[in-house]
C-alpha cells in the first residue's frame, strides 16, 4: 500500500498540510523580500545637477555643466541657463559666493568672453 494511494484516507490531510507549509514558506519569503526592498538604498537613476570639484582653469566642458547646457548652444540658452542656476545659488537668497562666482565664470566662457579663471576665490 502507497502513502497517496487512492483509496487511503490520509492522503488529503497530507497534501493539504504540505499546501499550508508551502504558503507559510512563501509568505515569510515574500514579506523578507518586501523588507529588503524597503530597506534598500534610494539612488537616483538620474544625475540632475553637475558632481565634482571644480577644476583648475575651467574648461567649455565644465562651464556647460555646470550651466546645465550642451557644449554648443546659442547665447540666449546660456542666459537663460545661467539666469535659472544664479537664482537657485544667489548669495543674496543664501547661496554662496564661490559658486555665484564660478557660474558667473561659466557664462562668460560659454558666452566666449573669458578663457581663464578671473575667480577671487
Amino acid at each position: 500500500m502507497f502513502l497517496f494511494d487512492s483509496n487511503s484516507k490520509c492522503a488529503t490531510p497530507m497534501v493539504a498540510g504540505a499546501a499550508v507549509a508551502a504558503a507559510a514558506i512563501a509568505g515569510r519569503y515574500g514579506i523578507l523580500a518586501w523588507q529588503a526592498f524597503k530597506a534598500r538604498p534610494i539612488v537616483p537613476r538620474m544625475r540632475k545637477f553637475y558632481e565634482g570639484g571644480f577644476q583648475a582653469a575651467m574648461t567649455r566642458r565644465e562651464a556647460a555643466l555646470i550651466l546645465g547646457v550642451r557644449e554648443r548652444v546659442v547665447a540666449e540658452k546660456v542666459k537663460e541657463a545661467h539666469r535659472r542656476v544664479m537664482v537657485a545659488n544667489h548669495p543674496d537668497a543664501g547661496g554662496s559666493h564661490y559658486l555665484a562666482s564660478k557660474i558667473n565664470e561659466a557664462k562668460d566662457i560659454m558666452l566666449g568672453k573669458s578663457n581663464n579663471s578671473d575667480s577671487a576665490f
